[in-house]
């Protein structure tokens, strides 16, 4: 009897982990779409909007997404590691774009990059407490 709670506790903590995947996969594609639309738009407003510095780092952001996206759909082991990328590129995105606050785009995106970036910090970070356990 006592065998048959802890399997339900392990099922319990796979699921909230499998969730907590999906949930972050989400957010890494719906921030590489943000931010892709987001370069192309700045790119179309010009001037300090079409800065080389935030459009590249919106490109940047937009290609780790959808790197860390594919190695959680994969179950790569090494999704951990995507994840803090994403995580960092995601922070430096937001940072650049809150500096346009008064633009509705940029502000909209800045908050997918803080979205998303919250959620890689937490698989990272479940990523390094397993990594302990081994």
């Amino acid at each position: 009897m006592a065998q048959d709670h802890q399997h339900d506790e392990m099922d319990e903590g796979h699921d909230h982990e499998h969730d907590e995947i999906q949930q972050c996969i989400e957010e890494c594609l719906n921030c590489h779409a943000a931010c892709t639309m987001t370069a192309q738009y700045a790119l179309g407003e010009g001037g300090d909007k079409a800065d080389p510095g935030l459009v590249g780092v919106l490109l940047d952001c937009a290609e780790i997404c959808q790197t860390s996206a594919n190695f959680m759909l994969r179950g790569s082991p090494y999704h951990g590691a995507t994840c803090a990328a994403c995580a960092e590129l995601c922070r430096a995105s937001e940072e650049a774009l809150r500096e346009f606050a008064d633009d509705e785009q940029l502000a909209h995106c800045a908050e997918m990059c803080a979205s998303c970036a919250t959620s890689c910090e937490q698989m990272a970070a479940m990523d390094a407490e397993g990594d302990e356990e081994e």
